[in-house]
């Protein structure tokens, strides 16, 4: 399948509004980056361009744009080959993890797995495709494989004593491999080629048949650059905050073990209306050598100005106004410093806004400097703290992921293997206080924690932590004892015994975000996204790479937009989104702001059937125009879903129905209705 941008114009009749025609509950989307131009293959008419190994192809009579992804019919991410065979009428594109697809040019997809599926001691990585006639030759690291693009089935496979392959061509009657040693082995096409013995080795061959062919990438060039396929400039989401309803990612790239040297680019994306998928790219020419624009570790809005950005990172921290640079701090026009005396170690890894708008912030790696602060007026003031120094002077190394939380605390972690902890600073006071006795509930210690990469507030006021081990809470009565204990939440086994395990134990938690329904949503480091009931007892969802869209199992950062219910995943693959079942409760439930959608609903709707505006816990009942009651449940946050089916499950007879409300408390709500159309 595919998925095509065109321009609609459209009325909407009724009373649903047209900003939630896309926001079906279930639905998956992906905002891919199409930024890097690295390969352009002519397919008759049509062109298809692999860009930051995403995919996407043009028309070039009509110039039209259709974009291909796991969420519209392709079976991975992440295509670093891709080929078009004149006798298949198909392209062939690898994966980086030798996954195989076929595509037509209808978008039609047929996948090959095999290779990818095999158990192999041997690097399975390809490394050049060469088309002849139907058949596709891989260059792989363990021989070559032969693939028949018609039969979408590999053919044969050709282990040549184990030897890494680079290139791999046809000529005439002999198919050439050029080794990673620049040894080049030759055999006959008419011999056994699966039999290594009929390769030789060969000096007798064009070298100009191993030159890559650029041509068509750079008669073509000029007319794709021009092209907008939509989505980011980069596939780097490494923290995410949702702000005035939009997303605002940078990209990370930083740790104490590793440096990505990701690019330091603020990306934000206004989904407000559930249609389109506005993205604003923030200037980022600035970097040079002795100061780059990288590994930008967090960002956050002026709650007083949503023009106003900041973002901070390894070198600094960096202002804008309406996507432009205003203004850089380092170590020469602010309170920042740096252990290593170098701009491109100015390390403020976290940054956040308070109520009244001063921007505070941490810096690590400083000989006596920890937190500082810009008011509004533009002058800073530090608020330097004992506890957030070593025995050196030097402040911690790597403190992340700070946020006011509902009481006007700010909390963040110290993560790093050697002594992690978390700290809560109140401002209010300047005091500060170290979480760093990991004890259970129970007095038992909890383990081996060596990294503490998340931490955030659910709706009853506890402190959510992730871990390297699995997730653990502070709950808000033990937020200002001495003596304080983390919970570690336990899920019975219901199996008779009264045994329980401790929630998501040993899954390494990434990122923790709260839906409007208090439900935990928790990025895993290679198992998925999980989604936890608001009880912390019930797996309501377990998304991984192989049961849904989601584009790779780890995921790096999770935010919800709690108006709409989307749900944004940022993996190491690039960002996706699920548009879930909850969103954040209304105070009051109104004819204005309680609604069903779509509404009407079409014969061809499958799908589910939204109720938004609800407050928390609302009773809903959904209900014949002569009252005979046909689903009844509770809202998730201001969120209600239903299946268009009656209690004993089949669909509902066509006719007006009445979705009658009331508040948990028992006082009434509000009234509307749906149309369904069979």
């Amino acid at each position: 399948m595919k998925r095509t941008i065109t321009v609609y114009i459209f009325c909407i009749i009724g009373t649903i509004s047209g900003s939630l025609a896309n926001a079906a509950t279930g639905k998956w989307n992906a905002y891919l980056a199409y930024h890097d131009i690295q390969q352009i293959v002519p397919a008759g008419d049509d062109v298809f361009v692999r860009a930051s190994n995403n995919l996407f192809s043009y028309n070039q009579k009509d110039m039209s744009i259709t974009v291909y992804d796991r969420t519209n019919g392709l079976n991975d991410t992440y295509i670093t080959h891709m080929a078009w065979s004149k006798t298949a009428r198909r392209l062939i594109a690898v994966y980086g993890n030798s996954n195989i697809d076929l595509i037509d040019i209808n978008g039609n997809v047929n996948n090959i797995s095999a290779l990818y599926a095999k158990p192999m001691t041997e690097d399975k990585t390809v490394n050049d495709i060469f088309i002849h006639g139907k058949h596709a030759y891989l260059a792989t690291n363990f021989g070559a494989v032969k693939v028949d693009m018609d039969r979408a089935e590999i053919s044969e496979s050709y282990n040549i004593f184990g030897i890494s392959m680079a290139r791999i061509v046809v000529s005439g009657n002999r198919i050439y491999v050029k080794r990673k040693d620049n040894i080049v082995m030759s055999a006959s096409m008419s011999d056994n080629l699966v039999d290594r013995n009929n390769w030789t080795i060969t000096q007798d061959y064009d070298a100009s048949m191993f030159d890559i062919d650029t041509s068509d990438y750079d008669r073509l060039l000029p007319t794709v650059s021009k092209l907008n396929p939509g989505g980011p400039k980069y596939n780097n989401f490494g923290f995410m905050r949702i702000r005035n309803n939009k997303l605002y990612t940078v990209g990370c790239g930083y740790n104490i073990l590793s440096d990505l040297m990701r690019p330091g680019t603020v990306q934000v994306l206004d989904r407000s209306d559930n249609i389109s998928d506005d993205w604003t790219i923030y200037q980022d020419d600035f970097g040079t050598d002795e100061h780059n624009y990288v590994d930008i570790m967090s960002v956050d809005v002026d709650p007083k100005d949503a023009g106003h950005v900041f973002a901070c990172g390894r070198t600094g921290i960096y202002e804008f106004r309406n996507g432009r640079l205003e203004k850089e701090y380092t170590m020469d026009n602010s309170p920042i410093k740096s252990g290593l005396n170098s701009y491109n170690y100015n390390c403020v890894f976290t940054c956040a806004f308070d109520k009244g708008g001063t921007l505070w912030c941490l810096n690590s790696m400083a000989p006596g400097q920890s937190v500082i602060a810009l008011q509004r007026d533009g002058n800073w003031t530090t608020h330097n703290k004992k506890e957030l120094l070593d025995k050196n002077g030097i402040s911690k190394t790597y403190m992340i992921k700070m946020f006011e939380d509902s009481r006007g605390l700010f909390w963040f972690n110290f993560d790093y293997w050697e002594k992690p902890a978390v700290f809560c600073y109140d401002p209010a006071t300047d005091g500060i206080k170290a979480f760093d006795r990991f004890y259970n509930q129970d007095g038992a210690n909890i383990g081996s924690i060596t990294t503490l990469p998340a931490i955030t507030e659910d709706k009853e006021g506890n402190i959510w932590i992730g871990t390297n081990i699995g997730p653990i809470v502070i709950e808000k009565e033990d937020i200002f004892k001495d003596d304080y204990k983390f919970t570690q939440v336990k899920v019975p086994r219901n199996d008779g015994t009264n045994l329980a395990d401790y929630l998501l134990a040993g899954i390494g938690i990434r990122d923790i975000v709260v839906d409007g329904a208090n439900r935990k949503w928790f990025a895993t480091d290679g198992n998925g996204v999980y989604l936890i009931s608001d009880d912390n007892i019930e797996e309501i969802h377990h998304f991984t790479f192989d049961n849904s869209m989601l584009l790779s199992n780890t995921v790096e950062s999770i935010a919800v937009n709690n108006s709409t219910g989307e749900v944004f995943m940022g993996t190491d693959k690039g960002l996706c989104s699920y548009m879930s079942d909850a969103t954040t409760p209304s105070d009051d439930m109104t004819d204005d702001n309680v609604y069903a959608y779509p509404n009407p609903v079409t014969p061809d709707h499958t799908g589910l059937i939204t109720v938004v505006g609800l407050s928390m816990n609302a009773d809903v009942k959904i209900t014949t125009a002569n009252g005979a009651i046909v689903a009844q449940g509770r809202s998730n946050g201001g969120m209600f879903t239903w299946n268009g089916r009656d209690k004993d499950g089949r669909r509902v007879a066509s006719g007006v129905y009445m979705v009658h409300t009331a508040k948990a408390d028992g006082s009434k709500g509000t009234v509307c209705k749906i149309a369904i159309v069979n």
